[in-house]
């Protein structure tokens, strides 16, 4: 079955308690160090993770045929057109409608719901790519003594810029895993946003992009056929920016635990399940004097290590505005102070760059796109990437050349499948 597929059934199909009462927990495995298991940075993660349906301020809209919605509204889905809010009431503004809170299993609107135009990567060849394993418990550590890689969650945002701006002046790298629709930020391929051209600049100076998901939902909560798509529709957003997408990703929640299913759908899909060992905590530093923590959180980690021997790998947000204006300065003068180098994930596990994305002559490179759901693609697009970035490199002819040779055109128009909605419309009147 393809991803159009799951999708409409998806849509008609109302999936019950996706996420139960409580979200999932960050699950650190294999943490011998003795230093990282009394800074517990599983327990500092876990402060962030809520219930994605808490109560909400959001009141009933006037005149819908369906004001509530939800698990404990009978199970009852919102009109066409409009999407169910945590708090179970229908509505199709920004606040109704922003991923991850819009329960998207009732609100056929939510932006959860939403699908890129453009090349549906179902079919692309999932073969693992180098020696770093796929699936399973995931990667905590980094191997190469003497790195320091730096990940930062759920941009890019208005604040990644200013990041990007401090890495490039210290000439230090870092892993981005992005997510595609989340926070009413609007997709990433969107080429009236920000966004796309955040991405090429990731590419462009040297930095590594990885897969946050689609719209930050819990793989570990939600079904089989609602965890592929959240990994299908990045794919689709990000190869839309760049002609690839990536290997690597990293769940929302640090949720994919064993016998969930998400384990063994992301070894199916081939990616590098990714953690961390260095927890900055910085989403939890909401007042300013308070961001001192997450400062310190880092510090502890370098204080008494030894640039010769150790390494590591560390978890921030680039949502964050502090994480910009503080944290990231911060870091960069610590670990080179300690001796280390600032890379990408991928660099400090010893991964070449051209294991970190992936691409198919039968996947072309589509217009950079809003979503089926509102308009078909209009464009071409217009992402690159450069030889330093050991991503596929762009051609002047128009095509797109991938590590092992494979050209492909990065051209064309792209139609929606018309037949989707038509899908939704019989399902969604039985």
């Amino acid at each position: 079955m393809r991803f159009s597929d799951l999708f409409a059934v998806s849509l008609a199909v109302p999936m019950v308690a996706a996420h139960g009462s409580g979200a999932g927990l960050p699950k650190i495995f294999g943490l011998g160090d003795t230093k990282l298991r009394l800074r517990q940075p599983s327990n500092s993660h876990a402060k962030r993770v809520s219930d994605p349906h808490q109560d909400s301020q959001l009141v009933p809209r006037q005149g819908l045929k369906v004001e509530r919605c939800g698990p404990e509204n009978g199970g009852v889905s919102c009109e066409e057109g409009y999407c169910c809010s945590i708090a179970g009431w229908c509505g199709n503004s920004k606040d109704y409608c922003k991923a991850p809170d819009c329960m998207f299993e009732y609100g056929p609107a939510c932006d959860a719901n939403k699908v890129p135009s453009g090349p549906d990567t179902t079919d692309v060849d999932r073969s693992q790519r180098g020696s770093i394993p796929v699936g399973g418990e995931g990667v905590y550590h980094c191997k190469v003594p003497g790195t320091v890689a730096i990940t930062y969650d759920d941009g890019p945002f208005e604040y990644t810029e200013d990041i990007l701006d401090q890495l490039k002046e210290a000439d230090v790298k870092a892993t981005f895993f992005v997510t595609g629709n989340n926070i009413g930020k609007g997709t990433i391929d969107d080429p009236s946003k920000p966004w796309p051209a955040l991405l090429r600049r990731m590419i462009e100076e040297g930095h590594q992009i990885g897969s946050h998901t689609w719209s930050h939902e819990d793989l570990g909560k939600i079904k089989k056929e609602d965890r592929i798509s959240q990994m299908i529709k990045l794919e689709m957003a990000v190869n839309n920016v760049l002609g690839y997408f990536p290997t690597y990703m990293r769940p929302p929640y640090s949720s994919c635990a064993p016998g969930t299913g998400c384990q063994e759908d992301m070894a199916d899909l081939g990616y590098v399940i990714s953690y961390f060992d260095v927890n900055t905590d910085d989403y939890n530093q909401n007042e300013p004097e308070d961001f001192a923590n997450a400062q310190k959180i880092f510090d502890d980690f370098l204080v008494d290590s030894n640039s010769d021997t150790d390494k590591f790998l560390a978890i921030a947000h680039d949502i964050v505005e502090q994480t910009a204006s503080k944290l990231t300065g911060h870091m960069i003068k610590t670990l080179k102070e300690k001796g280390y180098r600032g890379v990408t994930m991928g660099e400090c596990l010893d991964d070449p760059k051209e294991n970190w994305y992936r691409s198919n002559s039968t996947v072309p490179s589509a217009g950079a796109s809003s979503t089926a759901s509102t308009s078909s693609p209009a464009s071409t697009g217009t992402g690159s990437a450069t030889e330093e970035s050991g991503a596929p490199e762009a051609s002047s002819t128009g095509e797109t050349q991938t590590s092992d040779g494979t050209r492909f055109s990065q051209s064309g128009f792209w139609l929606v499948y018309p037949g989707l909605l038509a899908l939704y419309a019989t399902f969604s009147s039985v």
